[in-house]
C-alpha cells in the first residue's frame, strides 16, 4: 500500500462509521460526534490537503513552445502554449531557456527540406542559451543555477528544454544569452570545416559564401587567427563595408558581378580552401576554383530554398546539377573534396565538446565575438525567419523568450484591412462633401428666395393703396 492509499482507506472508515452512527441513534435525537473521529477525520484531511497541492504543481506548471505544424510557409511555426512539467531522466538538466539561435536548416526544416527534423508537430530550433533550473539523477557537471549554451538537433524554441547534461556548455563570464544563443552552430560549424577539414595554414586563401551570415562571420574571424590568410567573401554590395571591416580581404557582389571571375583577377591560380552553402552548379564552379592541393568542404543546399514554401523547381534544378566526381579526377587534380553536416555528429558529443572548449577560449582571448543581426520574440518568429531567408541579414538572428510587450502585439493592420478602412475614410469624405455640397445649395436656395419674398413684399405694399381707393 503507498502512502497516498492510507489517507484515502482512513477516510473512508470515517466515513461509513459517521454514516452508521445516526442510522443507530433514534431519528429524534441529533447524531453524536466522537473526538475520536474528529481526530481522525483531521488526520485524514491533512495529507489530502498536501496530495491536493502537489497535483496543481505538476498540472499549472505551463510555457510557451514554437511549434511547425506543417511544412509551408511562415505560418506554419506557431506559438503554443504547453501544460505539465517535463520530466527528467538520468543524466538530463532542465533549462529555463532565455535565447534561441535561428539557422538556414530550419528555415529548410519548415519546408520539409531538413532530414534531421521529426515530422510535424514538432519544435524546432537546435541552440539556445539559459539557466539551468532542474538537474536529473547523476547529472554531476551541472547544477542549478549555471548559465548555459545548449546544443541539440531539435526542440530549444521553447520557454524551457530538457537536455542530455552533455548537450550543454557554460557560458564565459561577459557573455550575454544571446551571444551565447548565436555560438554553437555557427563556430563550430565554420572550425570543424576550417581546421579538422581545412587544415588552414598561414598565407593561404579561402572564399566564403554568405559571407555576412551567421557561419561566414565566424568563418571570417577564425580565419584572422592564422597569419596572413586572405579571405575572399560574397554578399550583396550593401554589406560590403561590414563584412570588410570584420576581416573579409576581397568583398564581392555575387548578384551583380560572376564571383568565379573576380576571384580569377585576384587569384589566378585559385582557392586553397573553399566554403559551400549552397550546392548545384556553384559546387561545380567551387571545385574548378581549387588550387592543387586545395580543398572543397561542402555543408549546405542553399539553392534549394527559393520562396516561402517548397519550390519544387528549385529542388529538382539543385538535384540536376548536383556535383559528382569520379576518383580519378581527384586524384588528377590533386584536390579533396568533403561533406560536413553537424546535425549527423550528434552522436559524436566528445568530438563537439572539445571544438567547443576551443572555440571558447577564443572568445575569452577576444579573437571572436558572435555578431547579432538582430532579437525578435516568439511571437514574431514569422518576421524573422523572413529576414533571414530574404537575405536581409548580417550576422545572427536570435530569438528572446522574454515576453512581448503589450503594446507591441497590437498588429499592423493588414493591407486588405488597410484598402478598407481607405475606402471608408474615402467614402466619409465624399458624403461630407455631399452633405457640405448640400447644405451650400440650401443656403443657395435660401439666399434666391430671400428676394423673391421681397419682391412680394413690395408687391404687396402696392396693392394695398389700390384696395383703400376702391
Amino acid at each position: 500500500m503507498s502512502g497516498e492509499d492510507a489517507p484515502a482507506q482512513q477516510q473512508n472508515a470515517v466515513d461509513q462509521k459517521q454514516e452508521t452512527k445516526p442510522a443507530e441513534e433514534p431519528k429524534t435525537e441529533p447524531p453524536k460526534t466522537e473526538p475520536a473521529s474528529e481526530g481522525a477525520a483531521e488526520a485524514a484531511a491533512t495529507p489530502a490537503a498536501t496530495a491536493t497541492e502537489k497535483v496543481p504543481e505538476e498540472e499549472t506548471f505551463t510555457y510557451r513552445a514554437l511549434v511547425l505544424t506543417g511544412h509551408g510557409g511562415y505560418d506554419k511555426v506557431k506559438l503554443q502554449v504547453k501544460k505539465g512539467k517535463p520530466a527528467l531522466k538520468a543524466g538530463e538538466v532542465l533549462v529555463r531557456v532565455k535565447a534561441c539561435g535561428l539557422n538556414f536548416a530550419d528555415l529548410m526544416a519548415r519546408q520539409g527540406l531538413y532530414d534531421r527534423m521529426p515530422s510535424p508537430p514538432v519544435t524546432p530550433g537546435m541552440e539556445c542559451s539559459g539557466l539551468v533550473e532542474a538537474v536529473g539523477e547523476e547529472v554531476t557537471d551541472r547544477k542549478v543555477g549555471d548559465k548555459v549554451m545548449v546544443l541539440n538537433r531539435f526542440g530549444l524554441w521553447q520557454e524551457v528544454a530538457v537536455v542530455p547534461e552533455s548537450h550543454t556548455f557554460l557560458i564565459p563570464e561577459g557573455m550575454s544569452f544571446e551571444e551565447a544563443a548565436a555560438l554553437p552552430v555557427n563556430y563550430i560549424t565554420a572550425y570543424m570545416m576550417l581546421f579538422d577539414f581545412g587544415n588552414l595554414r598561414p598565407n593561404q586563401s579561402v572564399l566564403v559564401h554568405a559571407a555576412a551570415g551567421g557561419v561566414g562571420i565566424a568563418a571570417t574571424q577564425l580565419c584572422k587567427t592564422v597569419k596572413d590568410v586572405t579571405v575572399f567573401g560574397t554578399a550583396s554590395a550593401s554589406k560590403h563595408e561590414t563584412i570588410s571591416q570584420g576581416g573579409v580581404t576581397h568583398a564581392i557582389d555575387y548578384r551583380t558581378k560572376d564571383y568565379v571571375e573576380e576571384v580569377r583577377k585576384i587569384s589566378p591560380k585559385g582557392m586553397d580552401i573553399i566554403l559551400d552553402p549552397l550546392g548545384g552548379s556553384d559546387t561545380h564552379k567551387a571545385y574548378n576554383l581549387l588550387k592543387p592541393m586545395g580543398k572543397l568542404i561542402t555543408y549546405g543546399a542553399a539553392n534549394m530554398l527559393a520562396g516561402q514554401k517548397k519550390n519544387l523547381l528549385a529542388v529538382a534544378k539543385n538535384w540536376y546539377h548536383q556535383f559528382s566526381i569520379h576518383t580519378l579526377s581527384l586524384i588528377q587534380g590533386n584536390k579533396s573534396v568533403c561533406g560536413f553536416h553537424l546535425g549527423y555528429l550528434d552522436g559524436e558529443m566528445e568530438l563537439i565538446t572539445q571544438v567547443m572548449n576551443t572555440v571558447l577560449d577564443l572568445y575569452k582571448d577576444g579573437k571572436i565575438k558572435p555578431r547579432i543581426d538582430s532579437t525578435w520574440h516568439l511571437e514574431q518568429v514569422g518576421d524573422a525567419m523572413r529576414k533571414m531567408q530574404e537575405r536581409n541579414n548580417i550576422g545572427k538572428v536570435v530569438l528572446t523568450t522574454e515576453p512581448m510587450p503589450e503594446e507591441e502585439k497590437k498588429e499592423e493592420p493588414k493591407k486588405e484591412d488597410k484598402k478598407e478602412d481607405k475606402k471608408k475614410d474615402d467614402k466619409k469624405k465624399d458624403d461630407k462633401k455631399k452633405d457640405d455640397g448640400k447644405k451650400e445649395e440650401k443656403k443657395d436656395d435660401k439666399k434666391k428666395e430671400e428676394p423673391k419674398k421681397e419682391e412680394k413684399k413690395e408687391e404687396e405694399k402696392k396693392e394695398e393703396p389700390k384696395k383703400e381707393e376702391k
